[in-house]
């Protein structure tokens, strides 16, 4: 089984993907495999290079410059996406050529990549809006209003709840969302 986790950033999609771990599955992060790109795919930084001159020095991206430009325009955030999502696709693709018994994809941009079309099923992961803002400014070490410039440029609740076969709501402590994760996953009859 192929399992499409998505939501915004911020709302606990990793302790979904650990519980999916722990019950052996493959997980596909598709931002750490963009990650491990950057460092590995010298055609997908020529190519963001390219379109946003100025944002790789020396083989590194300048993501604090980039996400500066694309979280304040959205025509760049999509000319983005269409460059990293080609990327990130192909390389899950390689990955899952093992066929894993259950494997979980990973995406913000889940629909948008061409990722769902691989899953059997999605679901999405949500967060109140401050406790997002709350986790990324600990979590990634940025400002209020960074945060919420990021989270402003993803879709709304609406838009997963709209798309996704599956709701998690991650409201309350991270033990009681583990324990949502594992009662989510029997109910997919993924474990017993």
């Amino acid at each position: 089984m192929i399992l499409g986790i998505t939501g915004g950033t911020g709302c606990g999609k990793t302790t979904l993907l650990k519980v999916i771990e722990e019950q052996g599955g493959l997980i596909l992060d598709c931002d750490a495999i963009y990650h491990q790109l950057l460092q590995t795919d010298h055609s997908l930084l020529s190519a963001i290079e390219s379109r946003f001159p100025g944002t790789v020095e020396n083989g590194i991206l300048l993501r604090k410059k980039l996400g500066s430009i694309v979280f304040s325009d959205s025509q760049a955030l999509l000319d983005l996406n269409a460059i990293t999502h080609r990327a990130v696709k192909q390389e899950v693709l390689r990955r899952l050529e093992a066929k894993p018994a259950l494997a979980a994809i990973d995406a913000i941009a889940l629909f948008e990549g061409g990722l769902a079309e691989l899953c059997h099923v999605t679901a999405a992961v949500t967060a109140p809006e401050e406790l997002r803002v709350q986790r990324l400014m600990q979590r990634d070490g940025i400002s209020e209003s960074y945060a919420r410039s990021r989270i402003a440029a993803q879709h709304k609740e609406s838009w997963f709840r709209e798309h996704c076969d599956y709701v998690l709501e991650n409201e309350g402590t991270a033990d009681q969302f583990h324990s949502k994760c594992l009662a989510f996953l029997r109910e997919l009859d993924i474990i017993k």
